[in-house]
């Protein structure tokens, strides 16, 4: 199954790609299969290819290699700077940054052979064959040197992009543990289909290199069929499976057969891999044992596992939940956090292990579990209607007091400002924001306390105080206020304008008990640079204290939750119960009586809300939410 899926995303990426092949160009290679495909492909991609010279690399790479996917900025794409999920560190401009000289990474970029041309003697047409040169940094190309590719786990160098240098550390059985070089996950695939290419385009003379230097007898068998390496091609096969062919490749194939007249067959037809070196190793890995959990929530749970044994080497986990796969994680753990769960819903796990080859082992012992029942929501509040705050502002110093915004908050929904700096003037200011009515404690344990809040200009601090001994009818500072443990919240890092957001989730709140005020104090009476601090989102979790629970405190349980239709209700010995549905201004949108322990919520949107559901004089909340 899980292969017919990976070979299901291939087709899909060939159908794409295929649309910008020209019509006919693999025709001859249809029903071919194993080496003679392979032998055809290379009849296919040697007919037409049209030697450029090095000089003609620098034009080409205004089509080949400019980033239009990540930056998307027109500067130079090279696999060695690139950050795929961030900012890069520098960047090259085409044409101005050429080398030239360099004595650090950001100096210049160069033409890096992927395939070392010292391992064919520096011989033409290799020497200039675009599918294989790729313009990058050079001093990290110096680094690169003529070493094999392979994978490191304790660097001896390291670029500002993650791409690696130092010994092999690739799990398969015999591997080179010498000195190789590591290229970032995004474009591993990439550099596999570069060495699928130059292992088909140049069949009749890549058997002789393969003693041409000590790192290309590393990666080369002095075959012309196979290739490479057992070791190597694991490693390859792997990179190419798990790093799809991209966009990227796609139109760098197209710009390269504009340039020199041919195709990588290996990006236009990715399933080509698998028809050429198919499976050398046929020996599944042993299963995973001793499959068990730790750190279970009503949202999660952390699963772990004895490791798997295989001839080869084991290359991969794939983790399954209630029969469907979830998630495909690196050999090197064995555990895996399954998140998004519904609290009291029961799920079946198992785990798998899989070679560099793409055998499965049979699956590991079945895990059942069972989620934790929701936390209860103890008090919540959006700031989303003004006019139902369960918050008061308090201004001790200055008229510059808290004001209810409709914008700005989480989301751009509303929240609470303050600012002492306004009109142009700054004034000192001690300010509070505090909860309307005392919160109980007591009935709860595990109590968790999230917010959100943004910090912009100046240095002033926000504190998150509480007290048990606060009476509104005074002025706060003669109340007795305590530090909110487990919490620090920051101050603005540079004092400018940009806007800096901290997220606090479950801050452990446990170690506080009884009536208790919650505050913001907001003080700039000593001077302090202004800055506008926003507060939104302040939601306050906990599970029941059983052990201390009211009388009329009511234990019932809803299923699914998340919901998006109908709600299953679960009250011991009652023989029917009343509800009301609130959000979390308090607002009631929704309230019956039922006797079939079911709830229709089709009606309200997606959000979190409040149920209190009352049975046989009891009454208890829970939070619900509604995808």
């Amino acid at each position: 199954m899980k292969k017919s899926l990976l070979l299901f995303v291939i087709s899909i990426c060939a159908f794409v790609v295929k649309a910008q092949v020209p019509a006919g160009y693999y025709n001859s290679a249809q029903g071919l299969s194993g080496y003679n495909l392979k032998s055809e492909l290379n009849t296919i991609i040697t007919n037409g290819h049209t030697a450029q010279s090095y000089g003609d690399l620098w034009n080409a790479y205004y089509n080949s290699d400019v980033d239009n996917y990540y930056e998307n900025d027109g500067s130079l794409l090279d696999i060695y700077s690139e950050n795929p999920t961030g900012t890069d560190s520098y960047n090259f401009n085409l044409g101005n940054d050429q080398c030239g000289n360099y004595n650090g990474e950001g100096s210049c970029y160069n033409r890096e052979h992927l395939f070392p041309k010292s391992w064919f003697n520096d011989q033409s047409p290799m020497y200039t064959d675009i599918h294989h040169i790729y313009p990058t940094d050079g001093y990290v190309n110096g680094q690169r040197s003529n070493f094999s590719f392979g994978e490191v786990s304790n660097p001896s160098w390291t670029s500002q992009n993650g791409t690696k240098k130092g010994n092999n550390s690739y799990n398969f059985s015999g591997a080179y543990n010498g000195t190789v070089f590591e290229p970032i996950d995004e474009f591993k695939g990439d550099v596999a289909r570069v060495y699928f290419y130059m292992a088909t385009r140049y069949e009749s003379q890549i058997d002789g290199w393969e003693n041409n230097t000590t790192n290309s007898d590393v990666a080369l068998n002095g075959t012309s069929t196979q290739v490479y390496e057992d070791w190597f091609l694991a490693m390859l096969l792997e990179w190419h499976n798990s790093d799809p062919v991209s966009q990227k490749e796609i139109d760098r194939n197209n710009a390269a057969y504009n340039f020199q007249g041919n195709r990588n067959p290996f990006i236009d037809n990715p399933q080509y891999v698998a028809q050429v070196w198919g499976t050398p190793d046929t020996q599944a890995p042993t299963a995973p044992t001793n499959l068990n959990y730790n750190s279970l929530t009503d949202s999660s749970v952390n699963l772990t596992w004895n490791a798997a044994t295989d001839n080869v080497g084991v290359v991969s986990y794939q983790i399954e939940q209630d029969g469907v796969e979830i998630a495909t994680i690196s050999a090197t753990n064995t555990t895996y956090s399954a998140t998004n769960l519904t609290p009291e819903t029961t799920y079946d796990f198992e785990v798998f292990a899989l070679d560099a080859y793409g055998n499965i082992s049979n699956a590991s012992n079945m895990l059942t579990v069972t989620t934790l029942e929701a936390a209860e929501v103890i008090f919540a509040e959006d700031f989303n209607d003004c006019q139902n705050i369960q918050f008061t502002p308090v201004s001790e110093l200055s008229s510059q007091d808290w004001q209810c915004q409709t914008e700005f908050g989480e989301d751009n929904t509303g929240c609470f400002q303050m600012n002492s700096y306004s009109e142009g003037n700054q004034v000192p200011s001690i300010d509070w924001l505090i909860t309307t009515n005392s919160i109980n404690l007591d009935n709860y344990t595990q109590e968790k306390l999230s917010f959100y809040t943004v910090a912009t200009y100046g240095n002033s601090e926000l504190q998150l105080l509480y007290s048990t001994d606060y009476n509104a009818t005074n002025a706060p500072s003669n109340a007795t206020w305590t530090a909110v443990p487990n919490l620090t919240i920051p101050q603005h890092p540079s004092g400018n304008a940009n806007e800096v957001v901290f997220e606090f989730d479950d801050i452990d709140i446990s170690s506080i008990s009884g009536d208790v005020y919650f505050a913001f104090k907001y003080d700039t009476s000593n001077g302090e640079e202004a800055t506008r601090w926003t507060v939104d989102s302040f939601i306050m979790e906990g599970e029941q204290d059983l052990s201390n629970t009211n009388k009329n405190q009511l234990q019932f349980s809803i299923y699914p939750n998340p919901s998006n239709g109908v709600l299953n209700i679960t009250i011991p010995a009652a023989k029917g119960f009343s509800y009301a549905i609130y959000d979390l201004n308090g607002r009631l949108l929704q309230q019956n009586t039922n006797s079939t322990q079911k709830i229709s919520v089709e009606n309200l949107a997606s959000g979190l809300y409040l149920l209190r559901v009352s049975a046989e004089g009891k009454t208890a909340t829970k939070k619900l939410i509604i995808n």
